[in-house]
């Protein structure tokens, strides 16, 4: 067996040990956060049984708790929808993402190893042949990688679980800004913040990531203000 189908099986038996809530509930949440379902777009529960090929029950307790991260809105007559984010929203979401991202940031690079970084050069390799082949599912993945690797060695699940609820809100919007503009519409400041994780620097990697979040966050508020 080769190390890539011994890798698929391992994770194919990871996700059948999962219930089958966190299974449905795992499943929709990357769709929200990767933009497969747009922003506005309102979906029923029966259509997303079908979609998912899911169970009523496991469909509707993801539902309830994507509600809770703020990722759906419901709509009324069984029907949900991903939230549209307003030029207000943007401003709150760049608020938001300096303030904890940036520390994770800084906490991370004081605790991150040489095999740590070197992981996070490979996710940004990566990164770079999707922003360069305009491949917009491989940049939202990557680029969604990296800061999720970054900020789990910042050793602070609190900020950790607030930044990945923050993704949950603008994930669909960038998507659609990608798709309208391409992938290297978007700068990519991941050099920077390396750099600063190499150097054991906390204070230059929280500004590489305010630099990041800032200027990703400004494209995504151009592309909603030109989109409309």
């Amino acid at each position: 067996m080769t190390e890539t189908s011994s890798s698929a099986q391992t994770a194919d038996e990871g996700a059948a040990k999962r219930p089958a809530h966190e299974a449905v509930y795992q499943q929709l949440r990357a769709q929200i956060l990767f933009g497969e379902l747009a922003p506005g777009q309102a979906v029923t529960i029966q259509g997303l049984t079908a979609a998912l090929d899911a169970g009523m029950t496991p469909v509707r307790e993801a539902i309830r708790r994507l509600i809770s991260d703020g990722a759906l809105v419901f709509q009324g007559n069984r029907r949900v929808s991903v939230p549209q984010i307003t030029p207000a929203d943007v401003n709150e979401l760049i608020f938001a993402r300096k303030t904890i991202e940036c520390e994770l940031a800084r906490l991370a690079t004081v605790n991150i190893s040489d095999d740590d970084i070197a992981e996070l050069e490979r996710i940004d390799t990566d990164l770079d042949r999707a922003i360069s082949t305009g491949d917009v599912p491989g940049y939202l993945a990557q680029n969604y990688s990296f800061h999720t690797a970054l900020y789990g060695h910042a050793a602070a699940p609190i900020l950790t679980d607030l930044a990945d609820r923050l993704w949950l809100r603008f994930g669909p919007s960038l998507r659609v800004v990608c798709g309208r503009f391409g992938t290297q519409s978007f700068p990519d400041r991941h050099k920077d913040i390396l750099e600063a994780l190499r150097r054991r620097d906390p204070e230059m990697a929280a500004l590489a990531m305010e630099r990041d979040v800032c200027q990703g966050m400004e494209q995504v508020s151009m592309g909603l203000a030109e989109g409309n």
